[in-house]
């Protein structure tokens, strides 16, 4: 059997960054460091987590008054924002720099007296971040469907923003029919939509062209893989989606030469690497990985992590100095 990657794949750098800022803070304060929602939309790192002292909550009422606390890559609404200052929590804010992007378009726009449209999944963590950080009533659409049947004016001034895990292609036709619609439409540009997504999902498309059936490695509920295993069916390709290489099923591989393999944003490779070795045991296999971009987006930790740790840099400097 043939398994050939796609590229890129697996984790993002906002993904990379709020993963870090866990590890970073267990590391300077001491375990318990408490996170409020999963930290990334994958079992396999948030129990990783903690098993390194991470404690993973729901709401704010559950973490001890005093402990360190982290908002997850997806973003919190403001009154979250709030009611951690006002209990004096001190708080490292994970979300993903490009998730803050659309907060603050949201509120840019919002001030310009325009009504927001939020391109998105209704009752996903990031979607209700945004929702209660733009400040007004959001109206949340996804599907053309959702745009016909907006209340407002046809000349009413109006403003959308997207769910950072859709790609331009899936909210093209959304984005198409808010403009057919709506006379006086503002919108971000194509180019600000995330990278991470958009690149995942043509990643996988032209996996597609060269496999017979696709695999993506992701959890349940999250959005960009499960988008990613819809790519493949769209495609007419068989596509599961899978948690790691337990997950595998033998029978989907009958009379299958060519499997294509990816990762959701959320994904590390060890997972990647586990289904590797479950196809193996099925029988022999070639493993290759298709050209594609190679990406070198990097964000910044929060100010005082960045601190810490080149402190930390110093101090080992200084003692390997002293040892020699």
């Amino acid at each position: 059997m043939q398994v050939i990657l796609a590229k890129p794949r697996g984790f993002c750098a906002g993904v990379v960054r709020a993963i870090e800022i866990v590890e970073r803070a267990i590391d300077l304060y001491g375990a318990p460091v408490y996170v409020r929602h999963e930290i990334v939309h994958n079992r396999h790192v948030v129990n990783k987590l903690q098993r390194k002292g991470a404690i993973f909550v729901e709401e704010l009422d559950e973490i001890p008054d005093g402990a360190r606390t982290v908002f997850s890559a997806h973003g919190v609404s403001r009154s979250v924002e709030q009611e951690a200052a006002a209990r004096g929590l001190p708080v490292l804010d994970a979300t993903c720099p490009l998730v803050t992007k659309v907060h603050i378009q949201g509120r840019r726009y919002a001030s310009q007296g325009r009504q927001i449209i939020l391109i998105g999944h209704a009752g996903h963590a990031e979607v209700e971040g945004t929702v209660g950080q733009v400040g007004v009533p959001v109206h949340i659409v996804s599907s053309e469907a959702d745009v016909a049947a907006l209340p407002m004016a046809d000349d009413a001034p109006l403003a959308y923003i997207t769910q950072t895990t859709l790609s331009v292609d899936d909210t093209r036709g959304i984005i198409a029919a808010l403009e057919a619609r709506f006379t006086n439409l503002a919108g971000p540009d194509v180019t600000e939509i995330c990278y991470a997504t958009q690149n995942r999902q043509t990643a996988v498309r032209d996996l597609c062209r060269v496999a017979d059936l696709l695999l993506v490695v992701g959890a349940e509920n999250s959005s960009n893989s499960n988008r990613l295993r819809e790519i493949g069916v769209d495609e007419g390709l068989p596509s599961y989606l899978v948690a790691d290489g337990d997950a595998i099923d033998p029978a989907w591989f009958d009379g299958v030469e060519a499997v294509g393999l990816t990762a959701g944003a959320s994904a590390p490779d060890e997972l990647v690497d586990s289904v590797i070795a479950a196809l193996r045991r099925l029988g022999p296999v070639t493993v290759s990985q298709l050209d594609g971009i190679e990406e070198k987006v990097e964000f910044s930790l929060p100010s005082e992590l960045r601190h810490a740790k080149t402190q930390a840099q110093g101090m080992r400097t200084a003692a390997r100095a002293t040892a020699a």
